[in-house]
């Protein structure tokens, strides 16, 4: 049976006398639930022989165990993704029939008849692969939890499924789920198996009768035994395609204040004492440097300007919650440092610098063709999807632009700076702030004027760098061309022409699809709508970029908000009301910002 273990940093005082609560749940996948249960008692108490709260997940079965009453509370963290390594190549369209059949899945389990247990499995086609023809779903809750807390436990799971794999687990104490491109399984045997029966008296007057009851007692012990053996085996197996998330695997890690916390010696240590050639670049939020630990991690230190007005406790609970939005399209947080009156972040390294750096400069611009910059477009918008809608904290970035797309080694968008607000001190739950963050030439109009956010602001700011790196110009830095003053209004004023093609960088019109060019351009002009509510939500933007079937709305005159000065250029600069907080991204030092905003 392979086994995934949690446990508690905390160990019981020696004078303490501590009352343990004991839960296991066990569904009959391959061996008896009372094999499992003996098993699994004896394996948590050699693996935790000292902790005071513990949770391990076999494959067939989860045991728990805690010092203070779990029955009908519903636990969502800790959590552990485990993930099969053999990718998708549709990866959009499989992604979302995967939450579609889990959604469903999870649905049955969480609203079982009374006195059934919360499991349910499922299947479904998968025609549209040749790899594979049908995916296999599993959602299971504790039997002690209420329906509503079930099917809450089994969303929350389902949101942070592993994206782009043939297979992938999501494991909490109260609720789990699993999707395979395999039948994982056992049709037959999905009951909860119950215990033999108790061994009977045996009289010492009649030895006919012994044997007989011996034999039957020995025998399915002897064979369950035969059995575990066996279930161990594959299981190992199995386990060979799973790791649990940890490094810069995509996915939630279990993650806790001491988890994430480096000291500063070791921060020192790595980036040379922050020498300035190790310095990436400087942002708005604090400079940032190249370090290595001494694992020989390289990673990225973004070490905070003392402008924040976050205490520290509010500081390290914002980075912990940050640290959980793990995503593919995300810039990974690896941890944080809190000493000597210094607040730094330590970012995944992220190798191929920023996307401005290859889409602004003429002599880098042929690198990236048009078939990668469609992928970019999508990436992106995959990944501001992920922060509106699908993470657990709901985050508006209010400053996406180029500098903040960061390219991995495979040129792989990654957005990074997001939650940069909230770690800042900045209110993201508001619907209107006085504290302005963002940059010239990204800004909505409504937020750039009267300080009104929502993550339609986010919409506009990807229509803006859309049709940047379709041009490969810089909207806050664009040359008057054909009576235009900006990239919007020339876009624009192409897209009524019929001439939405000549948009496209020079560089890539030897070789590009037509089709997609002018679809991103209409793309692109329906999220810089001057109302917010006619530009789409971003969750459409995906759609509308994975699906020629659907037909793009006919926008309307753009906003034209921050207008060309007498040089014919808009301020290539961040601005911050109060303070300097909002500059260039790391890895990017081509822009520096203001601290006041002259509405026009």
């Amino acid at each position: 049976m392979a086994a995934v273990v949690m446990v508690s940093t905390t160990q019981p005082q020696a004078e303490t006398p501590t009352r343990f609560t004991v839960f296991s749940s066990a569904v009959g996948i391959f061996l008896p639930a009372f094999v499992k249960r003996v098993f699994g008692s004896t394996d948590i108490s050699q693996r935790c022989p000292v902790e005071i709260e513990a949770v391990v997940w076999y494959d067939e079965c989860p045991l728990r165990y805690s010092d203070r009453n779990i029955f009908s509370a519903v636990a969502e963290e800790p959590a552990i993704i485990l993930f099969n390594f053999q990718n998708i190549s549709d990866q959009v369209r499989f992604d979302s029939q995967v939450q579609e059949v889990m959604s469903g899945t999870a649905s049955q389990a969480a609203n079982a008849a009374p006195g059934a247990k919360k499991f349910a499995t499922r299947e479904a086609d998968a025609n549209f692969t040749s790899s594979f023809r049908t995916l296999y779903t599993l959602a299971q809750c504790t039997p002690d939890l209420p329906t509503s807390d079930c099917d809450r436990c089994l969303r929350y799971v389902t949101g942070n499924l592993p994206r782009g794999r043939q297979g992938g687990r999501v494991l909490s104490p109260s609720c789990n789920v699993r999707y395979e491109t395999y039948l994982f399984y056992n049709l037959n045997q999905t009951e909860v198996a119950s215990p033999p029966p108790l061994v009977p008296a045996v009289s010492r007057g009649n030895g006919r009768r012994t044997w007989p009851i011996i034999v039957a007692i020995v025998v399915p012990i002897a064979a369950s035994i035969l059995v575990l053996l066996l279930a161990c085996w594959v299981s190992k197996r199995r386990a060979k395609k799973y790791d649990a998330v940890q490094g810069g695997n995509a996915g939630y890690d279990i993650t806790t204040v001491e988890a994430l916390q480096y000291d500063f010696a070791t921060i020192e240590a790595a980036t040379n004492k922050f020498s300035d050639a190790n310095k990436l670049g400087e942002g708005g939020f604090g400079e940032v440097y190249k370090g290595i630990l001494p694992d020989q991690q390289v990673i990225a230190v973004k070490r905070l300007s003392r402008g924040s007005g976050q205490g520290d406790e509010e500081f390290k609970n914002e980075a912990v919650l940050v640290a959980k939005l793990q995503y593919r399209n995300l810039v990974r947080l690896l941890g944080f440092c809190l000493e000597r009156e210094e607040k730094i972040l330590v970012y995944e390294y992220v190798p191929n610098k920023s996307l401005d750096y290859f889409v602004f400069d003429p002599t880098k611009q042929g690198q990236l063709d048009w078939s990668r910059r469609y992928k970019i477009i999508g990436g992106i918008a995959r990944g501001i999807l992920y922060l509106h809608e699908d993470s657990r904290l709901r985050i508006i970035h209010r400053d996406l632009k180029a500098s903040n797309i960061l390219l991995d080694g495979d040129m792989n968008p990654k957005i990074s700076d997001f939650g940069m607000a909230r770690i800042f001190g900045v209110d993201q739950t508001q619907g209107t702030t006085r504290r302005v963050v963002g940059t010239y030439g990204y800004m909505s109009p409504e937020y750039a004027m009267q300080g009104q956010f929502s993550v339609k602001s986010d919409v506009y700011s990807f229509g803006v760098l859309v049709l940047e790196i379709i041009s490969g110009q810089r909207n806050s830095d664009f040359y008057e061309a054909e009576g235009a003053q900006d990239l919007i209004s020339y876009a624009w004023k192409l897209w009524k022409d019929d001439r939405s093609q000549e948009l496209l960088n020079p560089v890539l019109r030897d070789n590009y699809s037509r089709n997609e060019v002018i679809r991103c351009t209409q793309l692109g002009l329906l999220c810089v709508q001057e109302d917010p509510a006619d530009r789409p939500t971003m969750a459409t933007i995906v759609l509308l970029l994975n699906s020629y079937s659907v037909t793009l709305p006919v926008p309307k005159q753009p906003a034209f908000v921050l207008q060309s000065r007498t040089d014919g250029r808009m301020p290539d600069k961040g601005l911050e009301s109060d303070q300097s907080t909002s500059r260039s991204m790391p890895w990017s030092i081509n822009e520096v910002s203001i601290t006041e905003l002259h509405p026009r």
